[in-house]
């Protein structure tokens, strides 16, 4: 197994220790990829090959390259040393060697909350047991925020880390070349002159597309401080996935733009940013005052003009109804679609009658419940087709 340590002389390694080196070098980089790093091909490639151009036995010339050309944000540093250090782990003689195995697979999510025992356990069949992992899984998906236990909440947060949202887009006004559409006539003229002037057939351009606009507004008053958390976690995962098209608000007294804290890659230091430009967190309602905030100096510049605007509330009102009436129909006509995510509505029994709530709803899309996984889950599907 070849060393990576501060050796005096370079030697050259067999053709089985070569291979066995370069095995362990893109085990590291799957370290760094399940560490939360944007690990891509193109990464690995320019990381062999800059180690081809140093001296691989040397622990520092192989940090540099690797942090030089692995790590795309300031972010990502104290992740890449963390796996450094754990990867490349001191041996004897005061040498440090590349593990010649993989690192083991991390646990399943369904794992990490308690499963009943099943009987035959220690048999070679483990299905049943999968099985039952799998179904508490599915029951987490369905359960109330507002009544996770602090196990199922920690399972919560990595569920949601897993979600990939599908964000939805637009025509813009640049056009491209396709098969069907309108008649290019210069892309046909050109065509043309290049066969001596005969006109072959007709070139066809269309518009193309770009993403849409989103906009999360997230309640953080008291009455919805049970379901904050979750919330400002699914609101972070849309925002990484699209940081250039994704806004984010929360309501409570006072309007607050957190987009910017949410941009960070590791989802625990974005929402302890979050928190810290929050400055009223679990305190009163204003919806109609923060909403007429937001119209004035975000919607009616640009950031709800044909936008998916979504709003996170209970539709509790210490202000004035009739002022979030004329608020919701103003962000009605610059919005594209505009959705009301109310955590009540999918309980037994619900009924709209919250002032809020009566005074919203005729200029709604949809009133959906988002009190679970399984209803973020139905939130993004109705934000993609949009």
């Amino acid at each position: 197994m070849a060393a990576i340590g501060t050796p005096a002389q370079e030697t050259a390694a067999p053709a089985a220790q070569r291979d066995n080196l370069i095995e362990g070098l893109v085990g590291f980089t799957v370290v760094l990829r399940a560490a939360g790093l944007a690990i891509t091909t193109d990464r690995v490639s320019a990381f062999l090959t800059a180690l081809d151009e140093l001296d691989v036995t040397s622990r520092t010339q192989t940090y540099w390259a690797g942090r030089l050309t692995l790590c795309a944000d300031p972010d990502d540093l104290p992740r890449y040393d963390q796996a450094f250090e754990s990867w490349f782990t001191p041996q004897r003689g005061g040498r440090t060697q590349i593990r010649d195995e993989r690192p083991p697979p991390p646990p399943t999510l369904a794992a990490l909350t308690p499963a009943p025992e099943v009987e035959g356990e220690g048999d070679d069949d483990r299905s049943p047991m999968i099985h039952a992992r799998a179904s508490g899984s599915e029951v987490l998906r369905n359960r109330d925020l507002a009544e996770l236990s602090p196990a199922e909440r920690e399972h919560l947060r990595r569920l949601l880390a897993l979600l990939r949202p599908e964000l939805p887009t637009r025509p813009s006004r640049r056009r491209r070349p396709a098969r069907h559409g309108e008649p290019d006539p210069g892309r046909t003229l050109r065509a043309a002159l290049r066969n001596g002037g005969e006109l072959h057939g007709l070139r066809r351009r269309s518009h193309s597309r770009r993403a849409r606009k989103i906009v999360l507004l997230v309640d953080v008053s008291g009455s919805m401080e049970p379901y904050a958390d979750a919330l400002l976690r699914f609101a972070h995962v849309v925002v990484r996935r699209s940081p250039g098209s994704v806004e984010a608000f929360t309501l409570g007294t006072r309007l607050t733009r957190i987009t910017r804290e949410l941009r960070m890659r590791d989802a625990e230091r974005a929402l302890t940013a979050a928190g810290k430009a929050i400055p009223d967190w679990s305190g009163g309602t204003r919806l109609g005052e923060v909403l007429r905030a937001f119209v004035d100096r975000w919607g009616q510049r640009g950031a709800a003009r044909r936008a998916v605007v979504v709003v996170f509330s209970d539709g509790w009102e210490r202000g004035e109804t009739d002022l979030l009436g004329v608020q919701m129909s103003r962000l009605r006509r610059l919005a594209h679609r505009l959705v009301w995510v109310n955590p009540h509505a999918g309980k037994d029994g619900y009924a709209p009658v919250q002032g809020g709530i009566v005074a919203a709803l005729p200029y709604l899309d949809d009133l959906l419940a988002g009190h679970s996984l399984a209803t973020l889950e139905q939130l993004l599907k109705v934000i993609r087709d949009a």
